[in-house]
């Protein structure tokens, strides 16, 4: 097979996309488009963040130990963008973007109430790593908008185009492959699955509802000028 050896680089794509929220007291809260995010342990549950140091958003997040992750819809997209281009030093982003800050439950940092989920973080090491520096913060409060919650208490995360990052591009969650699992399934029990997706598929249509995906509540499983 034919293949190129190119040198050394960050070709871990798609990544999340997120706006990370913070503040300091007596000053205006700010907003910094992350790229370097993710899931580092289950229990307790904790994600990462890394941020140059020359951002502004580095300080804020290293002076006060916390920050909240809001996750991205399309609607949302040219606001990350913008956050993640444009410095706090220089412009209010809330302000500019037409976002709400929110209070936070356990942390002084505030979420975007226009966010269908807010992490609210508080840092518990910060790795010094070269261009980045890692921050590893605890998951300590987890707020979703009710309206994305069905009458039996699902969670409709997967239906709302959550937006990835890749190669300087963005892009929302598509067709559905698979679920966790689902290769080592029994092809009996894979067949009623599908036959039971079918017959409910037909039901909803019937009745002329379309057809929802039912997500569980999810466990709490660069760009950036800051």
């Amino acid at each position: 097979m034919n293949r190129q050896n190119w040198k050394p680089g960050n070709m871990l794509y798609p990544v999340p996309a997120v706006m990370v929220g913070c503040s300091r007291l007596n000053e205006k809260p700010n907003i910094i488009t992350i790229a370097w995010a993710g899931t580092i342990c289950s229990s307790p549950p904790m994600l990462s963040i890394s941020i140059r140091p020359e951002r502004y958003s580095y300080d804020i997040i290293k002076d006060t130990g916390e920050f909240t992750v809001n996750l991205v819809t399309p609607e949302l997209t040219k606001a990350a963008d913008f956050c993640g281009v444009r410095s706090g030093r220089q412009v209010d982003k809330f302000e500019l973007m037409n976002l709400t800050p929110t209070h936070s439950q356990f942390i002084q940092a505030p979420g975007i109430a226009e966010s269908p989920v807010i992490l609210e973080c508080k840092v518990k090491q910060i790795i010094r790593l070269g261009s980045h520096d890692l921050f590893m913060a605890e998951v300590v409060n987890v707020s979703v908008k009710a309206s994305q919650i069905d009458e039996q208490g699902k969670f409709h995360l997967n239906q709302m185009g959550l937006v990835a990052y890749s190669h300087g591009q963005y892009f929302s969650l598509g067709k559905k492959l698979g679920k966790f699992g689902y290769s080592v399934q029994k092809k009996e029990k894979l067949r009623s699955n599908r036959n039971r997706e079918d017959a409910g598929r037909s039901s909803k249509h019937e009745d002329g509802q379309g057809q929802k995906g039912k997500t569980k509540r999810p466990k709490p499983k660069c760009p950036g000028r800051g």
